[in-house]
């Protein structure tokens, strides 16, 4: 008789929408580019919070920042970021929020040299996700050599809040590295 290994989910997900978001979305390749820049604002965002709280804020922040358009986005202007530093359902952080909108202008740096924000960044793993082969949670990383190169590459395109932890924190959740543990049941679905 063979025995089976109870499949299980990763320990982060907790809440209602840390459960959604882990089962449908985390560690799932996307090539889609509006959906990779909302990724990367939304990681930018979470510096210093939990990700809890961006995923409380997603829709908030979504209606806010216009879709996350980046030609939007890129048009913004003083006027508009202080409106959105008085919507209470966002992130109110001056410094996050003017990153927004260069990062948003570093998006169209990077398609003019790499014609879509997918070709950049999946270029670094040659189209194919990392397998993470993550046994538990402790071992997961906070970051990698890969995620600090991507993280200096990006810094010199003009992007901010690109540090490696969340450069990292953004590779896992577009999928470019899957570190679903072994035992959870979206592991090999991702």
């Amino acid at each position: 008789m063979t025995s089976q290994i109870k499949k299980t989910r990763c320990g982060w997900a907790n809440h209602p929408l840390e459960l959604q978001y882990h089962d449908e979305e985390w560690g799932r390749p996307v090539h889609d580019d509006r959906e990779l820049f909302e990724r990367l604002m939304l990681e930018c965002m979470q510096a210093g919070l939990s990700w809890l709280t961006i995923l409380k804020k997603r829709e908030a922040m979504r209606a806010a920042f216009d879709s996350f358009d980046p030609q939007k986005i890129a048009g913004y202007k003083e006027d508009k970021i202080n409106s959105l530093l008085q919507n209470p359902g966002i992130i109110r952080n001056r410094l996050k929020v003017q990153a927004a909108v260069a990062n948003a202008h570093a998006y169209f740096r990077v398609k003019e040299q790499y014609g879509t924000l997918d070709a950049f960044l999946w270029r670094y793993v040659d189209g194919q996700p990392i397998m993470g082969n993550r046994q538990k949670l402790s071992d997961v990383p906070a970051s990698t050599p890969l995620a600090e190169q991507i993280s200096k590459d990006m810094k010199k395109l003009g992007f901010k809040f690109v540090g490696p932890t969340i450069i990292y924190a953004f590779m896992q959740s577009i999928g470019m590295v899957n570190d679903h543990v072994l035992d959870c049941f979206t592991w090999e679905n991702s």
